[in-house]
């Protein structure tokens, strides 16, 4: 497998873990801390969620559509969060 198919294979994984994510995950109230620009000068939004007592940080590429409504994204703003019940730290930006 060629270094193309594996970053093709990346995409689509990360892909199929959104879409799954936002078809079954359930819903948590989150915060976002704050914005930051990655080496590919993409916008990464670090956020944090509370389940049952325990705080959750992550961070996550802002997505094109999300990217469009930025105010909504702006560090302080409350957002939903969609997470895996059998995998609490497995989350992404709603």
């Amino acid at each position: 497998m060629g270094i193309f198919d594996r970053l093709f294979k990346a995409h689509k994984e990360v892909d199929t873990r959104r879409e799954r994510l936002l078809a079954t995950g359930r819903i948590t109230d989150g915060e976002i801390l704050e914005l930051r620009k990655d080496a590919n000068s993409e916008i990464v939004a670090v956020y944090r969620y509370v389940l049952n007592g325990v705080e959750f940080e992550s961070a996550e590429v802002l997505t094109e559509g999300q990217l469009r409504d930025s105010i909504r994204y702006a560090p302080g703003s409350s957002v939903a969060i969609r997470y895996d019940p059998k995998n609490q730290v497995n989350s992404i930006i709603e």
